[in-house]
């Protein structure tokens, strides 16, 4: 299995293709292989996948000190350099969508284009930050009390059969969840006008609880392409494939990328 020693941890990550690097963020409890129905832009680009800290078989340390939304930015600069990536396309879905905002905005000069699916940017009113981390708390005590079977439980609720997610530590989630999915500023959304890259905001119809928060984006960043992913819920990129892998590729195609590398 192919890891980077960065940032103080053993990063797992999947690299494949080519052409000019497409590097995707998953979610909060999801892993590398929630790309996998997007395994056919490897036939154009380079795609990058990989499991955040904390998460699958990237490392989890032991102390919340070691988890910050800032500490996994860097965890994903220090990977693409030494992959030799000097430019790509960032994107990512929930988690993984605000990752990449965060990236572009400390490391503008690497990012080409953005791609932000099923996500927000977080909040500038303190009373609804206060909120969404009291949930992200609860999520954590649940994780260090119950182990496994709350992300188990919520897959199947889903309809999804993924039960074996491939996670080696719940205290690595729990610290995630209070940390990084945890709002702890607000710079990004203070400065999506700041965004200067093409951008793609993508949210599935059914997402209710970030159609909003994509509109938002979509009208705040600059030139930014809105779409709503028919038939899809949170995990768009899974409930409508099709749709969702026809869009992103007709996105990529319009930033007349370089060639192969």
């Amino acid at each position: 299995m192919p890891k980077a020693n960065v940032n103080g941890i053993n990063l797992y990550y999947e690299s494949t293709g080519r052409g000019f690097p497409v590097v995707l963020t998953h979610g909060f409890s999801a892993t590398h292989a929630m790309w996998a129905p997007q395994v056919s832009l490897a036939s154009e680009y380079r795609l990058v996948t990989y499991d955040v800290r904390g998460h699958g078989d990237t490392d989890s340390p032991p102390t919340q000190d070691q988890y910050s939304a800032d500490i996994v930015v860097e965890d994903l600069f220090q990977l693409v350099k030494s992959l030799g990536i000097n430019k790509a396309v960032f994107g990512g879905l929930s988690m993984g969508g605000y990752i990449s905002l965060r990236f572009y905005l400390q490391h503008p000069e690497t990012v080409v284009a953005l791609m932000v699916m099923d996500t927000g940017p977080g909040y500038r009113n303190p009373e609804r930050m206060a909120e969404w981390n009291k949930s992200r708390e609860e999520m954590a005590k649940r994780l260090e009390t119950e182990g496994m079977s709350v992300l188990e439980a919520q897959a199947r609720a889903a309809g999804r059969q993924e039960v074996n997610l491939g996670h080696k530590s719940v205290q690595g989630l729990a610290h995630m969840s209070r940390k990084v999915v945890g709002q702890h500023d607000s710079w990004v959304i203070q400065n999506l006008d700041k965004v200067k890259v093409p951008t793609l905001v993508l949210v599935g119809e059914n997402d209710t609880q970030f159609i909003q928060a994509a509109l938002y984006m979509a009208k705040t960043i600059p030139g930014a392409k809105h779409v709503v992913v028919p038939r899809a819920g949170h995990p768009a990129n899974m409930d409508n494939t099709e749709f969702f892998n026809k869009t992103v590729s007709e996105f990529l195609r319009g930033l007349k990328l370089p060639g192969r590398e």
